[in-house]
């Protein structure tokens, strides 16, 4: 069986001189088949010999020398010849799939890969390595999907070679035209060079230019974010609000969203709670989106919800023993908005944003921007206030920083600075001197 075994250096990308170094690249070919793979070796290309695809003995960077990359190429040539003499006794051709699996076997656990994949079948690569490594969520998983699908409505043949400085620049212009917000167009920005890394270290792309794009986009530092939570007069109405017997299904999703703001739960460990994860004086369950393990004492309040949802616990169509009677997020987020302005929760928010360069600012009743996950916001900042520590309270939230814990300590802090203003108003009123 006649088969060709060829290094070569990669070719050189729009980012790169002629001074840098480049990747040794393998082909092989064979019955007209052909397979691509970078080494993992790379050489200045005035140290490559073209004619005997190897590079000079003079060639030292780091504690590589041109010697010892030698020896490693020699090796990968061994191991062709041997896989194609071993299917040459068994009288079969092998398939570009074969001669792959071999040399990714042979390369190990962070072998070089094939140069030829498309740029999407690499995402789509790229999304099952850190779904598997990472534990992503379903949600994590499609919001990723959505940034490949805006790539690919961009660009349908996008190649990595294609993803300059330049193009990477229109991208962005182009999600501004789509009408998305500049903090949601810095998070895509920075899931692609995110991927644009993992597939420059694997191989995959030898274009770095990514890294030298790093855009400033006003208000995507999320400073300008407005968290919605209900104050604590806000929650109690909520909590007492008698809907009546008519409307027994706004009084469970009220009961629920209230039992979030009491725990500090997300909505999706919320929906999958369970009976058995409720002990006697705390409830413990492993959260889902960061599979953390976390134990969240009761207290009268989320006490009092679990005892109204002692009809649903029972009932004979909860055959998954629920500990709430938990609806779609979807149908809970339209269900609240109706609740909390049949409550009278219309304190007037101001919603800013920034859309390129304009700074857009829009007035609405909070009513209308109430949703599941403001639950656990409120729960974080009244047990702020409460003056319960903040590493306290992470223990509870599964929150893994302080980084994620400090709009609410502004919020908090803003409060307490409102309140010490009330001393200063007391300066205000005439005093009596005293008498000599």
């Amino acid at each position: 069986m006649k088969y060709s075994v060829r290094f070569n250096l990669k070719g050189k990308t729009p980012s790169q001189s002629d001074d840098q170094r480049r990747h040794i690249r393998l082909r092989v070919s064979w019955a007209g088949q052909r397979v691509e793979m970078l080494t993992g070796f790379q050489t200045l290309p005035a140290y490559w010999d073209t004619e005997e695809q190897r590079v000079s003995s003079r060639y030292r960077h780091k504690d590589e020398t041109g010697a010892s990359i030698n020896k490693e190429l020699a090796s990968i040539t061994v191991h062709i010849d041997q896989f194609f003499a071993k299917k040459q006794i068994e009288g079969h051709i092998p398939t570009k799939e074969e001669a792959l699996t071999s040399l990714r076997q042979y390369f190990g656990a962070a072998s070089p890969v094939s140069t030829d994949m498309p740029l999407f079948d690499c995402f789509d690569l790229f999304i099952t390595d850190m779904q598997l490594e990472n534990g992503w969520a379903k949600g994590t998983q499609t919001k990723i999907m959505t940034i490949k699908k805006h790539l690919a409505a961009f660009s349908p043949s996008i190649s990595f070679a294609d993803l300059t400085h330049d193009t990477l620049h229109q991208f962005m212009k182009y999600l501004m035209q789509c009408g998305l917000r500049n903090v949601t167009i810095a998070k895509n920005i920075d899931v692609l060079r995110w991927f644009l890394r993992w597939a420059y270290r694997h191989g995959y792309n030898t274009n770095n230019d990514f890294e030298a794009f790093r855009p400033k986009l006003k208000g995507s530092d999320g400073t300008a974010k407005e968290i919605i939570y209900l104050e604590w007069d806000e929650l109690m109405r909520l909590f007492d609000f008698d809907f009546g017997e008519k409307h027994a299904g706004l009084s469970q999703v009220r009961d629920v969203f209230c039992f979030c703001c009491f725990t500090g739960l997300r909505y999706s460990d919320a929906r999958k709670l369970r009976l058995s994860d409720i002990k006697q004086d705390y409830i413990s369950i492993v959260t889902q989106k960061t599979t953390d393990a976390l134990r969240i004492e009761l207290n009268d309040f989320s006490r009092a919800i679990l005892a109204r949802c002692s009809a649903f616990q029972t009932s004979l169509q909860n055959k998954a023993q629920k500990a709430l009677p938990v609806i779609s997020n979807q149908k809970m987020n339209t269900y609240l908005k109706t609740i909390a302005e049949r409550v009278g929760i219309d304190t007037p928010i101001r919603i800013v944003y920034y859309a390129g360069s304009d700074r857009i600012e829009n007035v609405y009743p909070k009513h209308e921007l109430i949703t599941t996950h403001c639950a656990r916001r409120t729960f974080v900042v009244n047990a702020l206030r409460l003056g319960i520590p903040a590493e306290v309270i992470m223990k509870w939230t599964g929150h893994s920083d302080f980084k994620s814990m400090r709009p609410y300590v502004k919020i908090v802090d803003d409060l307490k600075r409102q309140e010490m203003d009330k001393f200063n108003r007391l300066n205000n009123i005439p005093r009596k001197l005293p008498e000599n």
